[in-house]
């Protein structure tokens, strides 16, 4: 499972190094692509296959369906560690979650999310004040499970 939070900074050659705590669930390659917010979601291989294969059976005659895939898919690609554990951030990617020099990476449970540090600062402080709404509502959802 990857959890935690850390804070790194890209590098003046757009690299981030991949806490190490990662490196073993993730491999030595693994998939980065679009988030649904504005960040860089990180997937090991075997992950993003599961998602991408219900990917492949949403129909293709709905627009929402066609439109996710697109967006979802088309900024994938596969990125490598160097021997000191940092991935090269591809452009396109960079600049869809507007990352800065100042990162923070994210353990989501079965995903990284690499987040512009102000971005993150941000986000986490306008959603912590609806914790505990969220939180109840999600798991009355789904109390069978508890």
């Amino acid at each position: 499972m990857l959890m935690g939070e850390y804070h790194h900074s890209i590098d003046q050659k757009a690299r981030l190094i991949i806490p190490a705590k990662f490196r073993g669930t993730l491999g030595n390659n693994f998939i980065v692509t679009r988030g649904i917010e504005p960040c860089i979601y990180v997937y090991a291989k075997a992950s993003f296959e599961k998602i991408a294969e219900k990917l492949e059976h949403l129909p293709f005659t709905k627009k929402n369906a066609r439109s996710f895939v697109r967006f979802f898919l088309s900024g994938a690609m596969e990125v490598e560690l160097d021997q000191q554990g940092r991935i090269l951030l591809p452009d396109p990617l960079s600049k869809y979650a507007g990352l800065s020099k100042k990162c923070v990476i994210i353990g989501t449970g079965e995903r990284l999310e690499i987040w512009d540090e102000e971005k993150w600062d941000t986000f986490f402080t306008s959603e912590q004040e609806n914790m505990a709404e969220i939180a109840e509502e999600l798991f009355q959802e789904s109390d069978e499970r508890w």
